[in-house]
C-alpha cells in the first residue's frame, strides 16, 4: 500500500518508507540506485515548465488567430458579422462542455500524455480550418468576369451593347452545389473551432497541477507566474501573425499568370488568412511532441520536505517530533479541506460526481460576494470578447485602414497595454496589503476611470462618405434620384463590385458602369499600377475616376482612437487580480478550488460564448448594402459609420457600466458586512477565554498563510 504521513505518536519515517515514497513519485518506473544514474531531462520540472509556457503560447496564438482574421474570412466567403461570431463563439463550445470534468479525472489520468493528445487535436483543428481555401476555388475579386488576368476591366464597363438578361447573370450560376458549398464550408470551420476548444481542455489546468505537484513550494510560484507570463504573449503574437499574412494575398499558392491588380487598400482584397493557421499548427504539433515522453508522476523538486524530516528526525526531542507530526496531519486535513470536490472526485464514480456538482454550484452561487464578482466578470469578460472578435474589422471600417494595419495596432499596443493592467493590479493588491474592502474599493475606482476613458471614444471616428446609389447627401433627398439616368442603357450587373472614387467631389461608385465609364486607362507609376476609367457619362463633367475607394480623411484619428480603447482596457484589466482575491475570500476554504472552476465556466457560458455573437448582430444592422448571393445576405458592402460607432462603442459601455454597478454592490455588501462585525465585536470579552484568543490567534496565522500563497 501507498505509506502515508502517520498520526500524532508514531515514529517518524524510515530512510526506507522515504525510498519507497520517492519510487511511487516516479510513477513505480525509478531504478533501485536513482542516485548512481543521471536523470533523464524529462524528469526535471524546470524542463516541463518551458514545455508548458511554449505550447500555451502556441496555443493560445492559434485560437486568437481567427480574431485577427475575422473580416478577411468574411469577405472570401461571403459570411455575415453574426456568423463570423458564431464562429468565434464555437471555440468554447467544447471547452465548456468538458471543463467541468477536469475536477474528476484529477490525477487519475496520465496528464503529460493527455495534455499531448489535447495539443495533436489542436494542430489537426488548425489543419482543418484550413481545409476551405484548399477545397474552394481561386478567389475571384470580380464576380461576373471568368478567371483571366483582364478580370477587372471589361465585364465592369458600362457596355450598351449588352443584353438587358445579364443583370441576372451571377445569380443565374446558382445551383444546389454552390449552396452546398457554402453550408459544407461554414461547418468544417464550426467543427474546427469546436475541436480547437475540445483540444484546449485539459492543456492549462493539467499543466497547472503537475507544476504544482511536483515543485517545490516554494518555486511553484514562481513557475506559475513564468507560465503566464510567456501564455500573455499569445494573443500579440497572433495579431502580428495576422498582420504579417493579411499583406500576402489569399491565393499566393496559385497566382494567376498575370499576377493581379489589388493593392492592399483596396477594399476586395483578401489576404493568406490560412497561412496563419498552418504556422500555428506547426508551432502546436512542435510543442507537443515531448509531452509524450515526460513520466506520470516524477520526483519531488530538490530541497524538498523529505530532507528536511530527516534532519528534523535526528535533532529533535520527542516532544518536538510528535508536535511537527500534529501539524504534518492537521496541514493535510487542511489541504483537503480546501480541494473539495476536486480532492474528493478521485473516490467518485463519474456518475456521483454529477450528481454532487450541481449541490455544490447552488451552494456556491448563494454568496452574495462570489456571485457579484462573477457577474462584474462577466460584464467585462462581454467586453473583452467583442472588442478581441470584432476591434480589427471595427477599425478596418471606421477608419479606413488595411486589415494587416489594424492587427499591427492591437498586436503591438492594445494588448501589451492589457498586460501591463493585470501587472499593476497583482503589483498593488501585494504591496499595499489589500483586505476585501479595499480590493472592492480598488475595482470600482479602476472601473470608474476606465468608463471616463471609454467616453471621449463616441466621439472619435469618421463619418460616412457619399456612395452613389447607397448613401444620401440630404435627408430629403430621394434615392431614385441617386441612380442617374445615364446609366440605363450600361445594363450593370446587380451584384458587381469594383468601387471607383470621382476626386473632385469624393463621390464613391460601385463599379465603373454605374458611373457611366466607357473605357480604361492603366498607368503605370514606382511598382504601382493606376487604372484610370475614362468617359464618364455620370460623373459630373465627364472627368475620369480613379479605380478604389476614396480615400478617408480621417484616417490619422485611429491612432488616439486605439489609445484610448488600450487604455480603457488597462485600467479594467487592474481588476483582475483584487477580484480573484475577493473569490478566494468570499468562499469556505473547501469550496475555493471548485469556485474558481464554476467562475470560469460561467465567465464561458455568459460571456465568451454569447458576446461574440450579439456583437456581430449589432454590427450587421448598420449594414447598408449586402453583397448578394443567390437570393441570400453575404458580406456587407457598406456600413453606416456613424451608426456604427455609436453601437460599438455603446455596447461596450453598457457592459462597462454593469461591471462597475456590480463592483458598487461589492462594496457596499463588504461595508456592510464590517459594520456588523464591528457591532458584535464589543460584546465579546477579548481576555475572557485563552482558547478563544488561541483560536483567533490561529485562524489570523491561516489568512495570513492563505494571503501569501495567493
Amino acid at each position: 500500500m501507498e505509506p502515508r504521513i502517520g498520526p500524532a505518536g508514531e515514529e517518524p519515517p524510515t530512510p526506507d518508507k522515504t525510498t519507497m515514497c520517492a519510487e511511487d513519485m516516479a510513477g513505480g518506473d525509478a531504478s533501485p540506485t536513482p542516485r548512481d544514474s543521471r536523470p533523464s531531462v524529462f524528469h526535471n520540472i524546470k524542463f516541463f515548465v518551458l514545455c508548458h509556457s511554449l505550447l500555451q503560447l502556441a496555443q493560445l496564438m492559434m485560437s486568437s488567430y481567427l480574431k485577427s482574421s475575422i473580416s478577411t474570412v468574411e469577405k472570401r466567403f461571403g459570411l455575415s458579422s453574426q456568423t463570423s461570431g458564431l464562429l468565434a463563439a464555437f471555440n468554447e463550445v467544447g471547452n465548456t462542455t468538458l471543463i467541468v470534468f477536469v475536477s474528476y479525472f484529477g490525477s487519475r489520468v496520465h496528464r503529460p500524455r493527455l495534455i499531448g493528445c489535447g495539443a495533436v487535436l489542436v494542430t489537426l483543428a488548425g489543419l482543418l480550418m484550413t481545409l476551405p481555401h484548399f477545397l474552394s476555388e481561386p478567389y475571384r475579386y470580380e464576380h461576373s468576369s471568368p478567371e483571366d488576368t483582364s478580370q477587372d476591366f471589361k465585364p465592369s464597363l458600362c457596355l450598351p451593347t449588352m443584353p438587358a438578361p445579364a443583370l441576372a447573370s451571377s445569380n443565374g450560376t446558382c445551383s444546389s452545389y454552390t449552396e452546398t458549398r457554402h453550408l459544407t464550408t461554414v461547418g468544417i470551420m464550426l467543427t474546427a473551432q469546436t475541436l480547437l476548444g475540445v483540444g484546449g481542455v485539459p492543456i492549462q489546468p493539467f499543466g497547472i497541477s503537475y507544476i504544482d505537484d511536483f515543485a517545490h513550494h516554494s518555486n511553484s510560484p514562481l513557475y506559475l507566474g513564468i507560465l503566464f507570463a510567456v501564455t500573455m504573449m499569445g494573443p500579440s503574437m497572433s495579431f502580428g501573425l495576422g498582420s504579417l499574412m493579411l499583406r500576402l494575398y489569399v491565393d499566393i499558392d496559385r497566382m494567376p499568370e498575370g499576377g493581379i491588380n489589388l493593392t492592399q487598400k483596396d477594399p476586395r482584397w483578401v489576404g493568406a488568412w490560412w497561412l496563419g493557421f498552418l504556422i500555428s499548427a506547426g508551432a502546436v504539433a512542435l510543442a507537443a511532441l515531448p509531452y509524450f515522453f515526460f513520466p506520470r508522476e516524477m520526483p519531488k523538486e530538490k530541497h524538498e520536505l523529505h530532507f528536511r524530516r530527516k534532519v528534523s528526525a535526528a535533532t529533535a526531542s520527542p516532544a518536538s517530533q510528535a508536535e511537527d507530526s500534529l501539524a504534518e496531519q492537521g496541514l493535510g486535513e487542511s489541504q483537503k479541506k480546501q480541494d473539495g470536490l476536486a480532492q474528493i472526485a478521485p473516490d467518485l464514480t463519474i456518475l456521483q460526481f454529477i450528481r454532487v456538482f450541481p449541490r455544490v454550484l447552488l451552494r456556491t452561487l448563494r454568496h452574495p460576494i462570489f456571485l457579484l464578482v462573477v457577474l462584474s466578470q462577466v460584464s467585462m469578460s462581454c467586453m473583452a470578447a467583442g472588442v478581441a472578435t470584432f476591434l480589427p474589422k471595427f477599425l478596418e471600417r471606421q477608419f479606413s485602414i488595411t486589415a494587416s494595419y489594424a492587427n499591427l495596432l492591437i498586436g503591438s499596443l492594445a494588448i501589451p497595454l492589457v498586460i501591463v493592467g493585470i501587472v499593476v493590479g497583482g503589483v498593488l493588491v501585494k504591496h499595499l496589503h489589500m483586505g476585501p474592502l479595499r480590493c472592492g474599493l480598488l475595482c470600482l475606482l479602476s472601473a470608474g476611470l476606465g468608463m471616463l476613458l471609454s467616453l471621449p471614444l463616441f466621439f472619435i471616428g469618421c463619418s460616412n462618405h457619399h456612395v452613389a446609389g447607397i448613401t444620401h447627401q440630404s435627408a430629403t433627398q430621394p434615392e431614385p434620384a441617386l441612380f442617374p439616368g445615364c446609366m440605363k442603357l450600361c445594363s450593370c450587373p446587380a451584384d458587381d463590385f469594383n468601387p471607383v472614387c470621382d476626386p473632385s467631389t469624393h463621390v464613391e461608385y460601385l463599379t465603373p458602369c454605374h458611373a457611366g465609364c466607357t473605357s480604361h486607362v492603366v498607368k503605370e507609376a514606382r511598382d504601382i499600377s493606376q487604372v484610370l476609367y475614362t468617359n464618364c457619362s455620370c460623373v459630373p463633367g465627364g472627368q475620369p475616376v480613379l479605380g478604389g475607394s476614396c480615400e478617408s480623411s480621417c484616417s490619422s484619428l485611429v491612432l488616439p482612437f486605439i489609445f484610448l480603447v488600450s487604455l480603457s482596457a488597462a485600467m479594467f484589466c487592474i481588476t483582475h487580480t483584487p477580484s480573484f482575491m475577493l473569490i478566494l475570500r468570499g468562499v469556505k476554504k473547501e469550496d475555493k478550488t471548485l469556485a474558481v472552476g464554476i467562475q470560469f465556466m460561467l465567465l464561458r457560458v455568459l460571456a465568451w460564448m454569447p458576446s461574440p455573437v450579439i456583437h456581430g448582430s449589432a454590427i450587421d444592422t448598420t449594414c447598408v448594402h449586402w453583397a448578394v448571393s443567390c437570393g441570400r445576405r453575404a458580406v456587407c458592402r457598406y456600413y453606416n459609420l456613424d451608426l456604427l460607432r455609436t453601437r460599438f462603442v455603446g455596447l461596450q459601455f453598457f457592459f462597462k457600466a454593469g461591471t462597475m454597478i456590480c463592483f458598487a454592490l461589492v462594496v457596499a455588501v463588504l461595508r456592510q458586512q464590517d459594520k456588523e462585525a464591528s457591532a458584535t465585536a464589543p460584546g465579546v470579552a477579548p481576555a475572557s477565554s485563552p482558547a478563544l484568543q488561541k483560536k483567533l490567534l490561529v485562524s489570523d496565522l491561516d489568512r495570513k498563510r492563505e494571503d501569501s500563497r495567493v
